[in-house]
């Protein structure tokens, strides 16, 4: 049973309930794949500036940007506002962008990751505003952009070129009403061979580049089998997931080649391990291994670029924030949440992984439903996730 607190908190979301549906529900008919947020990022702003927040503004990259409270301790709920794309529309049984509503469920591209936190964290903010911030805090919201194509470059962009470093972050990346505290960190690299062309009549003239990557690709399967393992994040992965090659014609040598890798880092793997390791590949031989490189323009015409390596990154389960957050969701939920972490990356790559700042995430919605036909989100966890929102900086103020 909840406590006359979260009882409060809970009647409080459930008086929104109408317009947090709403809110939700038109930003899925917004589609907004990276790059091309702007028409989504102007209908979250128009719903912060409507909640009376203190302040409301883009970021230079496109994020939008809410603030309520002037304290020194500043807490940041991030929501990602991009989306990735639908694929064939004839795989959805419905329109992926009419925001389907039906049965208590809002079905949809982004009805999980993420847009669900976003609607629920504004009128969570609204309802701390309405009872009062904590004094010494600063609550900040972040809709923010370009997750999906290089997560965590927005938070790099907040912190380093808008001066706002956070001392705790919440992250609404999809957790099912649990808490999570880590993932696994990524390091997206290439491996290029090269060859000489010939005509394919006469093949034993060449040297066929695709021919020099074959072992190479065995070598990487049998990697696979004997990375490093954690016992609360599992095992580091690593997988080939394209290849592509030059060649002058279909009757010729190809003469270079190239594979894309996949590296998913558990505890204690970083980019300078997954370096040595693919140079060490036994028939790597006078191939090429780089990291793979962001360079892309946002909505609003800033250039992003960054390295695609993703610092793995756990937080300790007796950590103030880990303990704050599901206190929150306990007085809600009634039962303890489960303490876990996420299969893929989240922006805490950047937040805890590049700058330690303490991060977890909360959020309604099942991880194993993002970017599938299938995302949808219940309208009851949407109003329960909405009230322990209102509730977590009361939890970790300093």
């Amino acid at each position: 049973m909840t406590g006359d607190r979260g009882s409060a908190a809970l009647q409080a979301a459930q008086a929104h309930e109408e317009k947090i549906v709403r809110v939700l529900r038109d930003l899925i008919a917004i589609p907004a794949e990276s790059g091309r947020e702007g028409d989504r990022c102007e209908r979250v702003r128009q719903e912060y500036e409507a909640l009376g927040f203190d302040e409301v503004f883009f970021d230079d990259l496109g994020s939008v940007v809410g603030r309520i409270g002037s304290g020194d301790f500043k807490i940041l709920f991030d929501g990602h506002i991009d989306c990735v794309g639908v694929g064939d529309v004839a795989n959805w049984d419905f329109d992926p962008f009419a925001g389907k509503f039906e049965n208590g469920e809002i079905w949809g591209r982004g009805a999980v990751d993420e847009l669900p936190a976003i609607a629920a964290m504004a009128y969570g903010a609204k309802i701390l505003k309405d009872g009062g911030i904590p004094d010494g805090i600063s609550l900040y919201l972040t809709a923010s952009v370009m997750e999906e194509d290089c997560d965590g470059y927005c938070m790099r962009h907040l912190i380093e070129n808008e001066g706002i470093k956070p001392d705790m972050v919440v992250l609404g990346e999809p957790t099912n009403l649990d808490v999570y505290r880590g993932q696994r960190g990524r390091v997206d690299a290439t491996i290029t061979t090269r060859g000489v062309s010939a005509h394919g009549a006469h093949a034993e003239r060449g040297v066929n580049a695709l021919y020099k990557m074959a072992p190479i690709i065995a070598d990487i399967e049998a990697l696979n089998g004997r990375l490093a393992y954690d016992e609360f994040l599992g095992s580091g992965s690593v997988v080939v997931s394209c290849i592509e090659c030059t060649t002058p014609s279909l009757n010729a040598v190809p003469d270079s080649a190239r594979i894309f890798i996949d590296r998913r880092l558990t505890v204690g793997e970083t980019r300078e391990v997954v370096m040595e390791e693919l140079r060490s590949l036994p028939h790597l031989g006078d191939a090429e291994v780089e990291i793979g490189s962001y360079d892309a323009v946002s909505w609003s015409g800033t250039r992003a670029q960054q390295e695609k390596y993703f610092p793995t990154w756990v937080l300790e389960e007796d950590h103030p924030l880990v303990q704050g957050v599901a206190s929150a969701a306990t007085e809600i939920l009634g039962d303890k949440p489960e303490i876990s972490r996420w299969s893929f990356s989240t922006n805490g790559v950047a937040t805890m992984g590049l700058y330690g700042i303490p991060t977890v995430g909360f959020a309604p919605g099942r991880e194993e439903l993002a970017h599938t036909t299938e995302e949808h989100v219940s309208v009851e966890d949407l109003i329960k996730s909405t009230a322990v929102y209102s509730l977590i900086p009361e939890y970790l103020a300093p």
